[in-house]
């Protein structure tokens, strides 16, 4: 499978994906940071890959604590 540069969906929520980036994230694995009590995160794309390992391997390049993240897998609804 080639590799595609999902970069430009960090940040993004993804309930304002168009259904042609919904159609290309089909199948990959996001990072969303977790929700506690004390914090309401933004609902939005932290890290993209093919699998979790890859997700939390962005988290941590960016120093971030990867067991502060849920990770999915994206499918079409």
């Amino acid at each position: 499978m080639a590799a595609r540069d999902l970069s430009r969906f960090i940040g993004r929520s993804p309930d304002n994906l168009s259904w042609k980036e919904q159609l290309e994230l089909d199948g990959v694995w996001v990072a969303f940071e977790m929700y506690s009590p004390l914090r309401l995160p933004l609902r939005r794309f932290e890290a993209i890959g093919e699998s979790a390992a890859e997700c939390r391997r962005q988290l941590e390049a960016r120093g971030a604590d990867p067991t502060e993240y849920e990770y999915l897998p994206l499918a079409r609804s």
